[in-house]
């Protein structure tokens, strides 16, 4: 598997505004409310984020030789895999609120403090989220290997 690279978070990032700014337009055209990110979505991503770290740490500590304990292969790549879909999602969203923001920032009044705040702290959330993914799938690289000795704990295709 591929190391997430910058194009694809930022296209979602980008694919994310332009989908927030539209659904903003389109309430707005239909004589809608705005929508506010809610306050529990980013203490929701700061604890998806929190999760992805917790389980990425038992792996760093043993391709870091700290721990002695095997580590069961198919549960590295599904904290692999996780990791990769924060940092997909955490893109995605946080492009969503950059969106949302853009729209309430360029709008003639603006809207109440609360609405902008939300709106900060979603941002920043999700950018929390995408740097938990990115670290936790940096964890999960294998070194490269010696041909006399393999890492005897993991057992994972090398890239």
């Amino acid at each position: 598997m591929r190391r997430t690279g910058f194009a694809l978070p930022a296209a979602l990032a980008v694919a994310g505004a332009v989908l927030g700014w539209l659904l903003e337009v389109g309430l707005a055209a239909g004589g809608r409310p705005a929508l506010v990110p809610p306050y529990t979505l980013p203490v929701a991503l700061a604890a998806i984020g929190a999760a992805v770290v917790a389980a990425g740490w038992p792996i760093r500590q043993l391709l870091q030789g700290k721990a002695r304990r095997r580590v069961d292969p198919f549960r590295a790549m599904r904290v692999l895999l996780l990791a990769k879909a924060s940092t997909l999602a955490g893109s995605l969203l946080g492009g969503m609120a950059i969106g949302v923001g853009i729209y309430f920032l360029s709008r003639p009044v603006l809207p109440p403090v609360g609405a902008l705040l939300a709106t900060a702290v979603t941002i920043l959330a999700s950018a929390a989220l995408v740097g938990c993914g990115l670290l936790v799938e940096h964890w999960c690289r294998l070194p490269p290997e010696d041909e006399a000795e393999a890492t005897p704990a993991l057992d994972l295709p090398r890239e």
